[in-house]
């Protein structure tokens, strides 16, 4: 990992999530209906659902810290793709209602231009929203965590709705009324496609996806470097919530006991921990090479 305590930071970044959420939803949500922003008032129910996403980040990762047991032979990683689903489905369904309402009030002319105070509320949301979503993008690529980066990619899509929220109301406020609503539907467009997104990601999790190929090549490599080895016949690789797990089936000297064969596939098993992140179950299976044949002529 980069830094020491990133291990620590996986258990605190939630909480300092779900703070900022509920802050941020206050927040947007009193000053939009002071300042009479639609745009506003939507973006602070794309912070509620965020409020809600954090807490279903939060107990998935409680879970996922669970030891694997008779039910669950491989451990409980893969619920971090189920918690990176509802999180986007939460976005779509909030993306959904934000859309529709925002429509409704552009085709029927309701709408109106708000308070200059509403674009300096957009604008520290900014703010607090991107610093949020740069410490979860950390912590999340740095502990493997699909659950916090899909936490993260939620903070950064609220950056940058309420930076459109901002540009919508600083253009209603010099005289274009509608620019507030318009950046509404704007918003909820591109919170939806962000929600799409991270339920495709979840489902390509759920499927038991294969590792990149650089990965596979290092495993690879890592193994067949070890000494004693003959050579690699087979290899997968696949993801586990924050863990990579390899299957690994090498050759090894046909003259070698069955201790000390041992002794090599552990050896291999030590190497891949040590030098790729995130590795934690190796599966290694191990086999004698084939004897070379001479032919007499």
């Amino acid at each position: 990992m980069k830094f020491e305590n990133c291990r620590d930071c996986r258990e605190e970044v939630v909480w300092w999530a779900f703070t900022a959420d509920i802050c941020m939803t206050l927040f947007k949500g009193i000053l939009g209906l002071m300042s009479g922003s639609v745009a506003l008032v939507a973006d602070s129910l794309h912070s509620g659902a965020d409020v809600v996403a954090s807490g279903v980040t939060q107990l998935s990762l409680k879970i996922s810290n669970k030891p694997a047991d008779e039910r669950y032979p491989f451990g409980y990683g893969n619920i971090q793709y189920i918690s990176s689903a509802i999180v986007g489905s939460l976005l779509l369904i909030g993306a959904s209602f934000l859309m529709y309402g925002s429509v409704v009030k552009l085709i029927s002319g309701t709408y109106e231009a708000p308070s200059i105070f509403a674009a300096l509320g957009a604008s520290v949301t900014v703010i607090v929203n991107e610093l949020m979503y740069r410490y979860q993008i950390c912590v999340g690529n740095e502990n493997n965590s699909p659950a916090i980066i899909a936490n993260a990619w939620d903070n950064r899509s609220d950056a940058i709705s309420s930076a459109a929220v901002m540009v919508g109301v600083i253009a209603s406020v010099i005289g274009f009324p509608i620019a507030d609503t318009i950046a509404a539907i704007g918003v909820s467009a591109l919170v939806g496609r962000i929600g799409l997104e991270l339920i495709g990601k979840a489902v390509h999790g759920l499927m038991d996806s294969s590792v990149d190929t650089e990965l596979l090549q290092t495993a690879w490599q890592i193994a067949t470097d070890t000494p004693l080895v003959h050579s690699i016949y087979f290899l997968r690789g696949r993801h586990v919530g924050e863990d990579v797990q390899f299957d690994i089936r090498l050759r090894v000297d046909p003259n070698l006991r069955i201790k000390d064969s041992s002794m090599v596939a552990e050896a291999v098993r030590q190497r891949i921990q040590e030098e790729i992140p995130h590795a934690r179950d190796i599966r290694l299976f191990v086999s004698p090479a084939p004897a070379a044949v001479t032919v007499r002529v």
